[in-house]
């Protein structure tokens, strides 16, 4: 049983509070005012749970079939239909430029609308994905050649994408990659072999073109050798281009999105941006994916809460430990009327409804980034998202996971079923956790790169957020009181990022034991934050809805943000118990 209604009142709620009026006032998002935005998220809902949610219990149960002989994926059936409406209803290229045939919507539009597809079809909505990472990166960094080659079919969906960088000994260590690339006139032949990659075979799309990195006969070692590739399964001129696909994956989720190994040999391909310097474009198209994934763990952490709430609204067992709300009239109470039911829910529909706003918060913020006419709001807008670009990815796709799981518990032997379908969104989502740079990587990345860039501008930037917020709503009785938590984690946050630095400075493994609890411990921040603009924005526009946002927020604020607490005394532990162990005791 799926069970899902696109959460459009949130989606509203969250783009009000988080100031998309200042994406929809620029000029050249001038057709996407709140209006339009909401009417298209409505299509997309419309679309999402007709279309593709039919398909998904189907997709999981028949998976993809691979030809052995011919390397050819078969994709679910019905898969290869639904795409092609998603590309004649210009879902696909809702975000791309409209020189190249896109519909020039803002990038948070297309964020929330990933939300939905990956709610209801996590499996299909991961080749749109892809390809709109690819638009991005070759836009970004491609030649005009290239530009006017490739983008029309890509933006529109009638090609696909993918970004081809893992190969057998070289996963989160890209500096190890074999892959070659030789100069062949004014295009190169590329010879390797890569793993895991997404969607790179199927039958839904006419050409896919991949994002290779390939090491030049002249790379240096490591790193710093990587060079950028395009390399299209079948040419311009429509000859097979010796891009093959050499097996599948069998996996414990996403079983309707084919993950294959990939060999090329003298394939053609193209440079895309600058020899050896392929980590860039490579980069844009990763951080794009990776705000999608922590989509993904919002998206279904919003389906599997919605499931088990139909559950508990029908479920009878026990006695309420209140008298007076037991039902005389039957032998048994709703669920929801036990505390720990509630406390399950609550721990998911808080969270759910705090990421979401995170997310929103860089959606918007990208938006400015890349269009605002001021450098300094540009400047403000770009430190916010390289500081919140590893949260929503690790933080929300680990806390996506936990949710599922608190919503399986809630349906207690039904939600170990399939009947319940929750057991197919606690195996999708596990791989966000991994992919895209794993979870360790992503925090790794804040505590190493994100926190002192800039001469640690972006996170004094953030920190100021939080302050102002707090400034202005020190007035409000009912705000202060709610907020008061935020602001004595701020200073707890503020402290442990200083005696972290400096235990890091001398030794840097201190950063690789806490880095994890650290991003956890930030992720709850960031969430904080997210709950008192929506808290602040429901104060002001008095409603139903508005009297819910504060009741979730100070759940939020009393049930799980003294989580930092705990995360603080770890963090501080330092690394000596993890490291006190030979490697033959573990």
């Amino acid at each position: 049983m799926q069970i899902y209604k696109t959460p459009l009142a949130d989606m509203k709620f969250v783009l009000e509070a988080f100031g998309y009026d200042q994406v929809a006032a620029l000029e050249q998002f001038a057709a996407y005012d709140f209006e339009t935005t909401m009417m298209l998220l409505g299509q997309a809902a419309a679309f999402g749970e007709e279309e593709m949610m039919p398909l998904n219990r189907k997709g999981d149960e028949q998976g993809v079939g691979w030809d052995p002989k011919s390397g050819a994926i078969t994709t679910p059936e019905g898969f290869k239909e639904v795409y092609a409406k998603l590309v004649e209803n210009g879902f696909v290229g809702i975000c791309g430029a409209e020189e190249f045939g896109g519909g020039g919507a803002p990038i948070t539009l297309g964020m929330l609308m990933s939300e939905v597809w990956t709610a209801t079809n996590k499996s299909l909505s991961m080749c749109p994905g892809l390809t709109v990472g690819l638009v991005e990166a070759l836009h970004a960094h491609g030649s005009d050649e290239l530009k006017q080659a490739y983008l029309p079919k890509l933006v529109s969906g009638q090609w696909s994408g993918t970004m081809c960088l893992t190969e057998p000994q070289a996963g989160t260590d890209l500096g190890l990659v074999r892959t070659k690339a030789v100069p062949d006139g004014d295009r190169y032949k590329l010879t390797g072999n890569k793993i895991w990659i997404t969607f790179g075979d199927h039958d839904m799309t006419e050409n896919i073109v991949h994002l290779v990195l390939a090491r030049l006969p002249d790379a240096p070692p490591g790193i710093k050798g990587i060079s950028t590739f395009l390399v299209p399964k079948i040419t311009l001129e429509g000859k097979d281009n010796g891009v093959r696909c050499n097996g599948i994956d069998h996996k414990m989720g996403i079983k309707a999105s084919p993950t294959c190994v990939i060999d090329m040999e003298d394939s053609e391909g193209w440079l895309v941006g600058e020899p050896h310097r392929g980590m860039r474009s490579m980069f844009t198209m990763m951080n794009g994916a990776r705000l999608a994934v922590g989509a993904e763990g919002i998206a279904l952490s919003e389906i599997s809460y919605q499931t088990a709430i139909a559950f508990a609204r029908d479920r009878r067992q026990s006695r309420s430990l209140d008298p007076a709300k037991q039902d005389k009239s039957a032998s048994a109470d709703n669920i929801l009327v036990h505390p720990d039911v509630r406390r399950m829910l609550l721990n998911v529909k808080s969270t759910t409804e705090g990421m979401r706003g995170l997310a929103t918060l860089v959606g918007i913020n990208i938006d400015l980034a890349h269009n605002h006419p001021d450098e300094k709001t540009r400047e403000r807008a770009d430190d916010l998202v390289a500081l919140l670009t590893p949260i929503v990815k690790s933080f929300c796709s680990e806390r996506g996971f936990m949710n599922i799981s608190e919503a399986m518990q809630v349906c207690g032997g039904a939600g170990y079923t399939t009947d319940w379908a929750i057991e197919q969104y606690m195996r999708d989502i596990r791989i966000a956790m991994i992919y895209e740079g794993t979870n360790h990587i992503q925090a790794l990345d804040l505590v190493g790169r994100k926190l002192p860039m800039h001469g640690g501008r972006p996170m004094k930037r953030f920190a100021g957020r939080i302050a102002k917020l707090l400034e202005e709503t020190k007035s409000d009785e009912t705000l202060s009181e709610l907020l008061a938590p935020l602001g004595k984690t701020l200073e707890q946050v503020t402290n442990v990022t200083m005696q972290l630095a400096g235990k890091a400075m001398a030794d840097a493994e201190e950063a690789g034991a806490s880095a994890s609890s650290y991003l956890n411990l930030f992720g709850l921040l960031a969430v904080g934050y997210s709950w008192g603009v929506q808290a602040k924005h429901a104060v002001e526009n008095p409603s139903p809805q508005s009297t819910t946002k504060l009741k979730t927020a100070r759940y939020y604020f009393t049930r799980i943000l003294p989580e930092a607490s705990s995360l603080i005394k770890i963090i501080l532990a330092g690394k000596d118990a993890i490291m006190a162990f030979d490697a033959d005791e573990l």
